[in-house]
């Protein structure tokens, strides 16, 4: 097993994860570019984008797209995010060179056929409608909306209808083409491949990636606030969440540990007190997402009309008992469970792809496990307690949706959190 890197002549980065002992390959193009490098008008672009890479180049219609993928047994999706948009596939090692080249097609020699794209705009706005009728899913479009006003990272990945109605060829064309940049683009691979032969494949096929640097970012400030709407539901959905920590804080690995002693299994506190001792909700937990400049922590909870009178109360004050105490074996387990996670993800040749991505993007580098390891080992119960109280110091965010009767209002909640 072992890590390489190479930049290209134009700043494209190919990166490999060598793993001799199984048959596949792992594989993408990871663009640093996502939601926050929309301008307001566009918003949604980047993932109609993503919808429409598939739709037919100038050498493949879409239904041969699909097929040539499918017929070596193989596999091709791809996702936006607010950070970057990723197109990856999953194939059997002999298969690597195909699947290089249908990506490199893709994200090169995408013609937006008109008729293709009205039906895809018809497709996303499907998606638009499918999560607003998902409360747990839109709630934390909101919450996020809530936590960055009338900034692009508080806006939604799919957009809205009438801005994603309203895109042109000329507007995917313009945006791909000043934004897909060389430097902004990382391909990986992990599996059975060799580094040098992928580095030939990538830059036979990617060596005219234009080398300048046209995508455009906004700094994100986290302000904090509320959204709050009523609605005839059986269950009302909560996120309450605070400022949190960007990818290079050095509490970036305390923050992850906290978020699972809190939230992230059964044993976890607020599993244990909210559903297990006191039957409030199905589903609770916490997570904590990390941006390059900002982060958020936050816990969801879905409950019922009644319950939720007490659940809000009892989430805040876990909160504040995290900040004054923590036990030394809660420490170890939640340790123990974000090392165990890690470390099962690299049997895993589709995760090491995207997590030596994800790493490239972020921090410039690849990161090994061994590092980090040592330091979620490094996490102290201090740390804990510490991280615990400057949370809940920051401007908090509440977004709530459901029958809300009973729900409290911001300034209640804030001042339970100021006790």
């Amino acid at each position: 097993m072992s890590i390489a890197v190479t930049t290209l002549p134009n700043g494209l980065r190919v990166c490999t994860d060598r793993v001799d002992t199984v048959e596949t390959v792992s594989l993408g193009a990871w663009v640093d570019v996502g939601t926050r490098h929309e301008p307001a008008e566009i918003n949604g672009i980047s993932h109609l984008l993503e919808h429409m890479a598939f739709k037919g180049t100038e050498t493949r219609s879409a239904i041969r797209i699909a097929e040539e993928i499918e017929a070596v047994g193989g596999m091709l999706n791809a996702y936006t995010s607010r950070e970057h948009t990723a197109y990856y596939a999953k194939v059997l090692k002999d298969d690597t060179e195909l699947a290089t080249d249908i990506i490199a097609d893709i994200l090169q020699n995408s013609t937006f056929d008109a008729e293709e794209l009205a039906r895809e705009q018809a497709v996303v706005v499907q998606e638009i409608n499918q999560a607003e009728d998902t409360p747990d899913d839109i709630i934390f479009d909101h919450w996020q909306a809530a936590a960055y006003p009338g900034q692009a990272l508080g806006r939604p990945v799919l957009g809205t209808e009438e801005i994603v109605r309203s895109m042109t060829r000329d507007t995917l064309f313009d945006f791909m083409r000043d934004r897909y940049t060389a430097p902004h683009t990382v391909l990986t691979a992990s599996g059975n491949i060799e580094h040098d032969a992928f580095v030939e494949m990538v830059e036979r096929r990617f060596g005219a990636l234009p080398a300048h640097s046209g995508r455009t970012e906004e700094d994100a400030t986290y302000v904090g606030g509320e959204f709050r709407e009523d609605r005839d539901l059986e269950q009302v959905h909560v996120v309450l969440g605070f400022d949190g920590v960007k990818y290079d804080d050095p509490d970036v690995y305390a923050i992850q540990v906290l978020s699972q002693l809190m939230g992230g299994g059964m044993s976890s506190r607020l599993f244990q007190e909210i559903r297990e001792k006191r039957g409030l909700v199905y589903a609770i937990y916490s997570f904590a997402w990390s941006f390059r400049d900002s982060g958020l922590f936050g816990i969801y909870a879905g409950t019922g009309e009644d319950e939720v009178a007490e659940l809000v109360p009892v989430m805040a004050d876990e909160l504040l008992k995290a900040g004054r105490a923590i036990t030394a074996d809660e420490l170890a387990r939640a340790r123990a469970q974000i090392k165990a996670g890690l470390l099962m993800g690299m049997e895993s040749t589709t995760n090491r792809c995207e997590q030596l991505a994800r790493q490239m993007l972020a921090y410039g580098r690849p990161i090994s496990m061994e590092e980090m390891v040592e330091k979620v080992e490094a996490v102290t119960v201090d740390d804990m307690t510490r991280l615990a109280r400057r949370l809940v110091e920051t401007p908090m965010t509440l977004a709530s949706l459901g029958p809300l009767d009973r729900m409290e209002t911001l300034d209640k909640v804030r001042g339970r959190l100021a006790a």
